[in-house]
């Protein structure tokens, strides 16, 4: 498993530089650099622990983003949200680099940065209580699924999703990117689709997934949503 691990991590990454320095037109771009180590860093740090201490969650995170089982709402999120994540990155090399359209103070790179490598630790903590989080949203009977409440889960009902978010908007301030922050609440909102399509199946599987979310309230921010 650590070759595939290897590979795909060098796939994901020279996508993303493809992705990043193509239509920026330059390689000079210092914020893009820091985006990938940490990405680089960060991802693959997890990604070893959890070869060590939880490799049935490390098979699940790098199966592929459709599944069988996987709920058919869910198959249509994935798709949307991986055409909008390119063209999102691409808008903001566009922005930032070829045509410089906005103009972000420089210290809020430093911020987008501290963001990224936030929602990193917040998912590593939700992976050390939930062996079942899995990329798609599916129920897997096979690894005898059930609902965490430990760790982060004690806080928030989706501490996965809180630091996907707060990496979602350290992104853009980390690129120097104006349109890109711009369109980042419609991401967002995008998580909040799918946290509602999570939890209509979580419901449905789980009769004491109702008595945690009367439990915990909140989804994402502590009294806040």
């Amino acid at each position: 498993m650590l070759l595939r691990l290897i590979v795909v991590y060098a796939l994901f990454l020279g996508f993303m530089a493809a992705l990043l320095f193509w239509p920026a037109g330059t390689f000079d771009w210092p914020g893009a650099w820091v985006f990938l180590a940490w990405s680089g860093i960060a991802g693959m740090a997890i990604s070893l622990w959890l070869l060590r201490y939880d490799p049935g969650l490390l098979h699940e995170r790098l199966r592929l983003p459709i599944q069988k089982a996987q709920v058919a709402g869910d198959k249509i999120f994935m798709t949307a949200v991986q055409l909008a994540w390119c063209g999102w990155v691409v808008l903001m090399a566009l922005d930032a680099k070829r045509w410089h359209l906005t103009q972000l103070p420089t210290w809020l790179s430093g911020v987008g940065a501290a963001l990224i490598a936030l929602g990193f630790a917040i998912v590593w903590l939700a992976f050390r209580v939930n062996s079942y989080a899995a990329p798609v949203v599916k129920i897997q009977r096979e690894r005898g699924q059930r609902i965490v409440t430990a760790g982060p889960y004690r806080i928030v009902r989706h501490p996965m999703y809180a630091g996907a978010g707060l990496y979602l908007i350290g992104m853009p301030l980390l690129l120097g990117s104006g349109y890109g922050l711009a369109i980042m609440p419609l991401l967002l909102a995008g998580l909040s689709t799918r946290i509602a399509l999570e939890e209509r199946t979580l419901s449905a599987e789980f009769p004491d997934y109702v008595e945690y979310a009367a439990r915990v309230r909140f989804r994402l921010i502590p009294y806040v949503w």
